[in-house]
């Protein structure tokens, strides 16, 4: 039986304008409650006027995930449920969802579905949830073994991808394959390891198209020319995430902490004395660049889950602390009735496509912004979660 949406929070105009959230909740759950006051239906979140099953969606309800285990909230999993009974069927197919296209940002929502399935037994997740492991069966790869990013992306890795198809890869893995596909799945962060670090700053480009026919790719790399944080973060995420599901003892667990702790070095050099980091991560007062919300909101959590979790040494949660003090010192801004507003996120960035994506600084920089992003609004309450703000 679902119980009330949640207490003091009707769909009465008059109610929502009354609707006040407490400055003495912490930032996640501020952050939590302000995005179901601009979103009645979780399905709405970026401005859906329809149910689709979408990367952003997932972002932002495992984020919720972790705000119920740590609250014990009822009204957090109901707002979780109501999304993935709106996009699912009775039948267990999801209208907005192209098997065909292969599109890996399709994965990442699937993450939902585990504990929904734990929980009701409801055979409509499951069969989800297998659907989309399907998809990473299928899925088309590089020649050296790497997932397309999408069908239309041929021989391309884009980092955004690693956080999109591993951490269900991994959980999937786990639960229903004695973990089987761990090696494959370590695979996908070597390659992007190997071909799209930076060897000078310890970055890693954007995108990486193996066959190096893309005109954004450098003839001899095959990488993308520019790093953007957003992608960086995405990878970081991937990361410690997947972290989760590695057991201690698998060989090649070590080999993924030590990637957390090269990226994650890497990028303390370039934080900003705001404790943020800039759209084009490298280049930090350049102009047009800006401190953005987003990818800064990434690095904090990923950042503090793995000093928290022993994968990086702890000093590492003290950037974290700085990156969330200067987040909600600076991107912040809180109305009277205390919902809050997370500004100058990204509001999307990629590579090729029509209109075509040249990964240019110029590109990065001129992409429109966007307030309460959930690229930015679900990583913020992650890293509010891991830093007990």
């Amino acid at each position: 039986m679902m119980i009330v949406f949640f207490v003091g929070f009707t769909t009465n105009s008059q109610n929502e304008q009354d609707f006040k959230i407490s400055s003495k909740l912490k930032w996640s759950e501020r952050m939590a409650l302000s995005i179901m006051k601009r979103n009645l239906e979780a399905y709405q979140i970026d401005g859906q006027k329809e149910p689709k099953w979408d990367y952003v969606h997932g972002l932002v309800l495992t984020s919720f995930e972790k705000l119920c285990n740590k609250t014990k909230n009822q009204k957090y999993y109901d707002y979780i449920k109501g999304y993935a009974d709106a996009c699912i069927d009775n039948d267990g197919t999801i209208k907005s969802y192209k098997f065909e296209s292969y599109n890996i940002d399709m994965v990442t929502a699937g993450r939902i579905l585990f504990n929904l399935y734990d929980t009701t037994k409801d055979s409509r997740y499951l069969k989800v949830i297998n659907l989309l492991r399907k998809q990473l069966q299928e899925q088309p790869r590089t020649q050296s073994g790497g997932f397309w990013h999408k069908k239309i992306y041929p021989n391309q890795m884009w980092l955004d991808g690693l956080y999109m198809g591993e951490p269900f890869y991994a959980e999937y893995t786990l639960r229903f394959e004695k973990g089987a596909s761990f090696d494959d799945i370590a695979k996908q962060f070597e390659l992007i390891q190997a071909h799209a670090t930076d060897k000078k700053t310890g970055l890693l480009y954007h995108g990486w198209d193996e066959s190096k026919e893309m005109p954004w790719a450098d003839k001899e790399t095959g990488c993308s020319p520019n790093f953007w944080s957003r992608s960086i973060g995405w990878y970081m995420m991937a990361l410690v995430d997947v972290l989760d599901y590695f057991p201690k003892e698998h060989p090649k667990r070590k080999e993924l902490i030590t990637y957390l702790n090269n990226i994650s070095n890497s990028l303390a050099k370039f934080q900003d004395k705001s404790g943020l980091w800039y759209q084009v991560t490298d280049k930090g007062g350049s102009e047009g660049n800006y401190l953005e919300s987003s990818g800064s909101s990434m690095f904090a959590y990923a950042m503090a889950k793995g000093a928290n979790k022993g994968y990086l040494p702890k000093k590492f949660k003290k950037v974290a602390c700085k990156a969330f003090k200067g987040l909600t010192s600076q991107l912040i801004k809180v109305d009277d009735d205390g919902e809050i507003t997370i500004t100058q996120a990204c509001a999307v960035a990629g590579l090729g496509g029509k209109p075509y994506r040249d990964g240019s600084y110029s590109y990065y920089i001129n992409e429109r912004k966007k307030d309460n992003d959930p690229k930015a609004t679900g990583p913020f309450i992650l890293a509010a979660l891991e830093l007990n703000k």
